[in-house]
């Protein structure tokens, strides 16, 4: 099914011209949002938890305006299967060139630390392009064999390379890699996760970056993506830290989450909130498994 779907539909679009796959967006928006409700109950669910300021008519509006955005996102990811290197350089663009060439030149591993907000999949794409060193992204086999196989394909055809969460320590073994993680994913397991106020709740958040600066003695950079306009990203890195054993526990975890949060402010519907993002409960004795994460993290880092 995955197959005939990529080859009878996916690849044919992937022909087109943006401009012109931009006028089948009202069509997907108006399926999404009317014919066949996508996980609407779930987006609405997350958007109420995330504001609660917000009014049921001002909710409906920004749960539009993000089917109208995760359409639009469909057909650009579409694209990227054909873009040439040149397209997609002209599509998402570096705001701050200069930051990068002070962060390559940081004689350690680079975390770089992103979301999935605006178009990441261009992100990805891109980090190829954009930094001389080795580029990985670390992430998790999708169940559907052949769209892993594609969607790696697609994300490793100019030069960045996918690692398995499960086998990623080899690549920290280079002094110049740069190691691309999306980490706003909601975690497998809420007693491992890092608990933190996020968006007005308690939420379990992935303590994977911070956890890997600190074991391979990493500098770790935000990624930002910013749209310009339809079809057009920038995006911006900021050092976080370049001494990740110096920081206290949590830090590297509390920075980049604060960056996210600006970002969902200011454009609150460019989120993937069709994910259940507050789906793990919280653990009843959650302040003395934090406690005791503290106290390991501590033993084996700072001792």
């Amino acid at each position: 099914m995955g197959a005939l779907l990529y080859y009878l539909v996916v690849a044919p679009l992937s022909l087109f011209p943006l401009r012109v796959l931009y006028g089948i967006s009202p069509i997907i928006y108006l399926t999404f949002c009317y014919l066949i409700p996508y996980r609407k109950k779930v987006i609405i669910q997350n958007l109420r938890t995330a504001f609660t300021h917000l009014n049921d008519k001002e909710i409906k509006g920004l749960t539009k305006k993000y089917y109208r955005f995760l359409a639009e996102l469909i057909l650009e990811s579409v694209k990227n299967f054909r873009f040439s290197k040149k397209e997609l350089l002209e599509r998402i663009v570096l705001e701050n060139p200069e930051e990068l060439a002070q962060i390559e030149a940081i004689q350690k591993p680079i975390i770089l630390v992103s979301s999935h907000f605006n178009n990441w999949e261009w992100l990805i794409s891109a980090m190829g392009l954009w930094f001389k060193r080795p580029t990985y992204g670390i992430g998790m086999p999708l169940s559907a064999a052949f769209w892993d196989k594609k969607l790696t394909e697609k994300r490793e055809r100019f030069g960045l390379k996918v690692v398995h969460a499960a086998n990623y320590q080899h690549i920290f073994k280079q002094q110049d890699t740069v190691v691309l993680v999306l980490a706003d994913q909601a975690p497998a397991d809420a007693k491992k996760a890092y608990w933190t106020p996020f968006l007005g709740q308690e939420t379990p958040v992935i303590f994977g970056p911070e956890y890997l600066a600190n074991r391979y003695d990493c500098a770790v950079v935000y990624a930002s993506v910013k749209i310009i306009k339809t079809g057009h990203y920038k995006v911006s890195l900021k050092v976080i830290t370049k001494e990740a054993k110096e920081e206290n526990y949590g830090a590297i975890t509390e920075k980049h989450l604060a960056l996210l949060t600006e970002s969902i402010h200011h454009e609150p519907s460019r989120w993937l909130w069709s994910h259940k993002r507050w789906k793990r409960q919280k653990p009843t004795d959650l302040k003395q498994i934090m406690e005791q994460a503290r106290a390991d993290f501590h033993a084996k880092f700072r001792s």
